[in-house]
């Protein structure tokens, strides 16, 4: 062969091999969900009947025939933007018709009718939901998702998720595998016992599960087939369930201690048994359980709690955005007087996360702990919490103010919250109490002795009935130079000559998808408080300079897929530079290790799932 022809065969070689490593990197980026045809193994009406594969007028004339399917549908093949614009016509159409009455809210008839269409077309449901997220977030979140919950024995048509309950003892192991998909990555499993701040609802809590899913799906491109709700039914104490006889849960008070423990124990073992690499949220457990249940699985498992771990990365995010607000370096944030009423699951959450941040901040020494201790005053139903009350609850304790240090504020043990905040003068008034209106007239006026050159007031809890204020009531008393945040949504203030009171959601919603599909991206075998912080720290970067001068330290829910996906990115790299990271897929911890920052991101974006209708190619059994 002459000298030439070897060039051109070395130079072809050189090409196809390069075609070959791109291919290669290309296939790792590259999610499976929607991008390849699907393998189906039902036709005819089984295939319209069944959500994860109905498609309705959105199949061609191909797949109609190929899928028995021609003349059970009307002849014109539409595409999905067509049926979203059809769907939407309807629904503006049928709100009104929706309603039970005067009783059954707006919210609630949407709620309906959105459900109506996951129980059709699960790839328009979501393809609607993301597309129309500001809207319908609310709706299948909070807080209609607390109106559903409320009302879920009425409003059951369908099962949705799965069912483990105390009568299932000893068969959990078997049940798990009724569920059809061979692969779970994320259950959201709650045992009913405080949802939101509504209390304990028993069985009805499995709507929460749903709704958080349903987020998962369209903020993190979580796969829908790959998701799973859960209910735990050890029982309920609401005397008014309990009396029910259309209630669907057992009607037998909760199970307690041991025997409670023995059912989450078997359920744990159970799903990671036949789901290794699945990722367990739990949700709205009553604070007694929360952390105990958090303690003893964090280190053996894939899990983590929103409700103290999520709500405290939120308001962490908030509180630094704050610090922003005024001009300062997030670097003050150990500075700031922070006055948190509420010691439940969340309150106490935000408090440990807020305490280790400032830490960090202050070098992360035993000095640096008991430095940003000193920063907060926890005030609960019995009021200021000291060393001097009985029985504190073991979770508090670290943040019980000394006595003869408060006699010298001129404050005692189960001080009002007003006497705390006229005596403290704090920067931050963050209220996770589940307390409507417990930020009362009184409250907010002694907040303008604080010391802050731009007070927060922080009324975060949920559903709306619960907010501790509204931004309203805020802006009328404190004036416009306050930052403002709600964990439930409020409208903006107008605040006159052209001025606005920008209300900031503090909703979850920002950090459990990105923590989820950071930790499902990066391999990693348990949630360290590294990623959680990871995670906070980049929603506090999120937004501009000039936005966070305005008084925004909360980005639009509409930019909710960027958002999750810069999270994933960053709960990724903490895991690998923790040296948790095993990989995803294809994607070994190694090769993880070598993507720079736009590859990451691009790794994170590709392995989204998005609402596209697949090919679907029938195969017998």
């Amino acid at each position: 062969m002459g000298l030439g022809n070897k060039l051109r065969l070395t130079s072809a070689l050189s090409r196809m091999l390069h075609r070959r490593i791109l291919y290669s990197s290309a296939r790792s980026f590259t999610t499976t969900e929607g991008h390849r045809p699907t393998i189906v193994h039902k036709r005819s009406l089984d295939i319209l009947h069944d959500p994860w594969f109905n498609k309705g007028t959105a199949f061609t004339m191909t797949e109609r025939d190929r899928l028995d399917l021609r003349g059970l549908l009307p002849p014109n093949v539409m595409d999905s933007d067509q049926q979203i614009q059809r769907f939407m016509t309807d629904l503006k159409r049928l709100e009104e018709q929706a309603r039970d009455g005067p009783s059954d809210p707006n919210a609630l008839a949407k709620w309906r009718i959105l459900n109506r269409l996951h129980d059709r077309n699960e790839t328009m449901y979501y393809k609607v939901l993301i597309a129309n997220i500001e809207e319908y977030a609310p709706i299948v979140y909070t807080p209609t998702v607390g109106l559903v919950c409320q009302n879920y024995s009425g409003l059951f048509r369908r099962p949705r998720g799965m069912y483990f309950s105390a009568e299932d003892r000893g068969e959990m192991m078997s049940m798990v595998y009724n569920w059809p998909a061979e692969q779970v990555d994320m259950i959201v499993v709650t045992d009913g016992s405080r949802i939101l701040g509504l209390g304990d609802l028993g069985i009805h809590g499995i709507g929460i599960s749903v709704g958080k899913l349903d987020l998962y799906v369209a903020a993190a491109g979580i796969n829908p087939q790959r998701v799973l709700p859960v209910m735990i039914d050890v029982g309920t104490n609401n005397e008014k369930l309990l009396k029910d006889p259309m209630y669907l849960g057992l009607q037998q008070h909760r199970l307690e201690d041991d025997e409670y423990v023995e059912v989450i124990d078997e359920f744990m073992e159970a799903v990671f048994t036949r789901w290794p690499h699945v990722i367990v949220q739990f949700e709205d457990f009553q604070s007694k359980w929360a952390f105990k249940l958090l303690q003893r699985y964090r280190n053996s498992y894939r899990m983590f709690n929103d409700d103290v771990q999520g709500t405290a990365g939120v308001a962490i995010a908030g509180l630094l955005g704050a610090v922003r607000a005024q001009g300062r370096p997030m670097i003050d944030f150990p500075k700031m007087k922070i006055v948190v009423a509420g010691a439940g699951s969340a309150g106490i959450g935000v408090l440990n996360a807020a305490r280790k941040t400032m830490a960090r901040m202050l070098g992360n020494n035993e000095t640096a702990f008991d430095s940003a201790q000193s920063q907060f005053w926890v005030v609960d139903a019995q009021g200021l919490i000291t060393e001097g009350r009985e029985d504190i609850d073991p979770e508090a304790l670290p943040f019980a103010r000394k006595l003869k240090e408060m006699e010298r504020q001129g404050l005692k043990e189960g001080a009002s919250l007003v006497e705390v905040v006229r005596e403290v003068k704090p920067d931050v008034l963050l209220g996770l109490s589940a307390v409507g209106g417990l930020f009362s007239n009184e409250v907010l006026e002694a907040m303008k002795g604080s010391t802050s050159t731009r007070p927060a007031i922080f009324a975060m809890s949920n559903p709306t009935k619960n907010a501790e204020c509204t931004a309203q009531e805020a802006f009328s008393i404190l004036g416009d130079n306050i930052i403002f945040a709600s964990g439930s949504p409020f409208k903006n203030v107008d605040l006159g000559n052209g001025q606005v009171g920008h209300c900031n959601q503090g909703n979850n919603m920002y950090l459990f998808p990105g923590i989820g599909l950071g930790i499902l991206l990066s391999g990693t075998p348990i949630v360290s408080d590294g990623m959680l912080q990871a995670a906070a720290e980049c929603l506090a970067a999120y937004m501009s300079d000039e936005e966070v001068l305005k008084g925004i330290i909360y980005p639009p829910i509409s930019r909710i897929r960027d958002i999750t996906k810069r999270i994933a990115a960053a709960v990724i790299k903490e895991a690998i530079e923790e040296d948790l990271a095993g990989g995803y897929r294809e994607m070994d911890a190694r090769e993880l290790q070598k993507l720079n920052e736009e590859e990451l991101m691009q790794y994170v974006e590709n392995n989204m799932w998005s609402p596209e209708y697949p090919t679907l190619v029938y195969k017998d059994d």
